[in-house]
């Protein structure tokens, strides 16, 4: 139908059509659209958008989450309520309506284990022992999340001269509020604004932009790494006081001299630059940069 409009109207009509991820799936298949129309992925709302970037809204944003129903409810109730209909929704009504699968029960327990793995590479071996499945339908089940942008991966940034890790991914949740750790949840929300930038280079200039993260076999980590064009933009680790600034970080500022690294930390209110070019700033500072 939209295919036919466009092709007898589309020099008179500008067409938006939105909806779930369910768009995105049928995207995949069926007749093909192209040259017809840019696809744009909406993410939750970020601090840049809440108006006057201030610490308070930066809470708000901490304790309610990214979308739109529970962040202006501002109640911790509605927010629980909220984030376990969310759940229920994807599992029961997306999944069972895309997918032909008997298990959704086993799937919701996964779900529910699922933030508590926040901030640490992803064992799918681990949780397929945990829930007494196979490997590939673990697997399998966490590409499904993933294209019903419940979750998302970033993986590992490598480079042969720091002796990355190659295959770790790690995973995180568009509704952060179900992370009961503050560090975790913390990290997810950056998590969340970094790849929403990445989203927006790509979707409106084309630019390659990817969300990675760093580890070596050493076991040294920076928590997020921009990547353009296969090359590193901008390193960046997350704490919720401010702290010295971690080791890893300066490890990779010194291998890559030429690139942005910063140290964000929830708490507080401070930015400056430390001797080795490290700028270490609060979160409400820095995530104003961004969309």
């Amino acid at each position: 139908m939209v295919k036919g409009l466009f092709d007898k109207r589309g020099d008179e009509l500008d067409i938006l059509v939105t909806g779930s991820a369910r768009l995105d799936h049928y995207r995949r298949g069926g007749d093909s659209l192209q040259g017809r129309y840019h696809f744009y992925r909406l993410m939750p709302l970020t601090f840049s958008e809440l108006g006057p970037p201030d610490e308070a809204g930066l809470a708000d944003l901490f304790n309610f989450g990214g979308f739109p129903e529970p962040l202006l409810l501002r109640s911790e109730k509605e927010t629980r309520r909220w984030s376990q209909e969310y759940r229920s929704r994807v599992i029961q009504g997306d999944l069972s309506d895309l997918e032909n699968i008997m298990d959704l029960g086993i799937i919701e327990n996964m779900v529910i284990r699922l933030p508590d793995l926040v901030g640490s590479p992803l064992s799918l071996n681990a949780l397929r022992e945990d829930l007494q499945v196979s490997h590939q339908s673990v697997s399998r089940w966490i590409g499904m999340l993933e294209k019903l942008y419940m979750i998302f991966r970033i993986y590992p940034f490598g480079a042969p001269k720091i002796r990355a890790v190659k295959k770790e991914a790690k995973h995180y949740h568009m509704d952060w509020t179900t992370i009961t750790d503050p560090g975790a949840r913390f990290e997810n929300m950056i998590a969340c604004h970094l790849l929403k930038w990445c989203y927006y280079k790509q979707d409106t200039e084309g630019i390659a932009l990817e969300l990675r993260y760093f580890r070596d076999v050493d076991k040294r980590e920076v928590d997020f790494v921009i990547v353009e064009n296969m090359q590193p933009t901008l390193f960046i680790e997350c704490k919720l006081s401010e702290k010295s600034v971690a080791l890893p970080l300066k490890y990779l500022k010194k291998r890559f001299p030429h690139v942005t690294a910063i140290q964000v930390f929830f708490e507080g209110n401070c930015d400056y630059i430390t001797k080795e070019g490290i700028r270490v700033c609060s979160a409400h500072r820095f995530l104003k940069e961004f969309i």
